[in-house]
């Protein structure tokens, strides 16, 4: 991909504006709905697949915060959007050993950690020069054995262990539920995780806990209803994944 700023054809940026539009609409319904401040909560554009010229059309229409899940894929968009000043990168795709210095030295947020070793190679990885890396515990919220993330039990203590790490400031918690198109199955895991966020804020009244990633295109006004900061959107923004 070339470090030159590209751009989506004409029809494909009328289509993000449009959809971007619809997005922020879509969340401002679902807090009036839920009875909750207008700034509550934030989308999450899910770009991955997705070109840079989206997401430069995408940004031009009011989008920041961006999350993207395959490490080389985001490098690449990250050295063609590096005009774009404003931008805020969020790492939300599985998480190796051999992908932490990468992620740690190119990304503001990281969604997805669930293990001590992950957390202290990000935080030892993490340049001087940066703030300290913003992180959500992934939390494997309908024990699927497909799934990543720690398990309700283990996650007091890992965010503990979190805590103590120099070079990172744990935020809150992420999960990917089991899909259902039923809205109130579809609230069940959301509460759950609601209720874990809940428990970690009265555990560690001092940490900067302020944020719970949960709810995407299926299932936003669920997970708004039950306390969402950072709805995922990908299907709703940039159309079905290429």
């Amino acid at each position: 991909m070339s470090d030159q700023p590209t751009r989506a054809t004409p029809d494909q940026g009328r289509l993000i504006s449009h959809t971007i539009v619809a997005a922020r609409h879509r969340l401002e319904q679902a807090l009036v709905d839920a009875g909750r401040p207008a700034d509550s909560a934030a989308v999450l554009a899910v770009s991955k697949t997705k070109p840079a010229a989206l997401l430069r059309e995408a940004f031009e229409a009011g989008q920041r915060l961006f999350g993207e899940n395959y490490l080389q894929e985001a490098m690449e968009k990250q050295r063609s959007l590096a005009d774009l000043e404003e931008i805020e990168w969020h790492y939300i795709g599985a998480l190796q050993s051999n992908k932490t210095r990468d992620v740690a030295e190119h990304f503001s947020w990281v969604h997805t950690v669930d293990r001590e070793k992950i957390a202290r190679r990000l935080s030892e990885a993490r340049p001087d020069t940066l703030t300290p890396l913003n992180i959500c515990l992934q939390v494997n919220i309908s024990r699927e054995p497909s799934k990543s993330g720690v398990t309700p039990e283990a996650l007091p203590a890992l965010a503990e262990q979190v805590l103590a790490l120099p070079n990172l400031k744990l935020r809150g918690l992420m999960s990917i539920p089991a899909i259902s198109d039923d809205p109130s199955r579809q609230r069940l895991p959301h509460a759950a995780l609601r209720e874990l966020f809940e428990d970690l804020v009265g555990r560690y009244p001092e940490a900067p806990l302020d944020t719970l990633s949960m709810g995407m295109s299926g299932d936003m006004e669920a997970a708004i209803d039950e306390g969402a900061t950072l709805v995922r959107l990908g299907t709703a923004i940039f159309g079905s994944r290429d």
